[in-house]
């Protein structure tokens, strides 16, 4: 039976640091991934709203988008929020910085929604 004497068991440092390196992008996704489909949410309905811009003034536009960015829990306020309609165009833009907190850190993370379409009137 031959005998290893160089080999002594050790190399648990590049299992550990693995470990560490799963678990840090496990908190990061676990943290940004909610927010950024809220964002992207936000985002869809605004584009939808702009579809059917055509029936409602943009006073009521711009409280359907704050009502859903309310039930998304982004932090979306009147002052950040413009809704506005130029001749056969319908222009919104929303911006907002939602706070995602970490261990020992915040990230403000910052969102700028625009979108710029033609009405098409039936």
């Amino acid at each position: 039976m031959e005998r290893r004497i160089a080999e002594r068991g050790e190399g648990n440092i590049g299992c550990i640091i693995s470990a560490l390196a799963l678990g840090v992008i496990i908190l990061l996704a676990w943290k940004l991934v909610p927010v950024k489909i809220a964002s992207a949410q936000l985002y869809d309905f605004m584009e939808e709203q702009a579809k059917f811009a055509a029936s409602l003034p943009p006073d009521q536009l711009a409280g359907k988008i704050l009502w859903r960015a309310t039930e998304l829990r982004l932090p979306l306020d009147k002052e950040h929020l413009k809704v506005e309609r130029i001749g056969d165009t319908i222009r919104m833009e929303a911006r907002y910085t939602v706070p995602v907190s970490f261990p020992g850190y915040v990230y403000k993370w910052s969102f700028d929604h625009q979108i710029d379409r033609p009405i098409y009137i039936f």
